[in-house]
């Protein structure tokens, strides 16, 4: 149960992440209100997940969804460049989170 949270905490970052370019700095109501309720939600469910899990295991897959999840999106909806160096710069977070995943005792 604490991967699942662990997991979902990391795409509600992707949720933030990229709403806050589309808050405008902020600026726009409902882009600012689902960008800070996906920030708290992803926050409070990594917390919950680092009950059992460790904290450095817990926290790098966190950041490497939310990285390679916002990356993905900037790529294929915002029009970022997708080079084979920043693909292959993504797989290798995907084959650290995986790793970290392996090494890590379920619970």
């Amino acid at each position: 149960m604490a991967w699942l949270l662990l997991v979902l905490a990391g795409l509600l970052e992707v949720v933030w992440a990229v709403g806050l370019k589309q808050t405008d700095g902020l600026s726009r109501f409902w882009p600012t209100v689902i960008t800070l309720t996906a920030m708290i939600v992803s926050v409070v469910l990594l917390g919950i997940a680092m009950k059992s899990l460790p904290v450095g295991t817990s926290y790098a897959v966190w950041v490497g969804i939310g990285a390679v999840g916002t990356a993905a999106m900037g790529i294929v909806f915002l029009g970022e460049s997708a080079s084979i160096g920043r693909i292959a710069s993504l797989a290798l977070i995907v084959a650290g989170i995986i790793g970290l995943k392996l090494a890590t005792p379920t619970a």
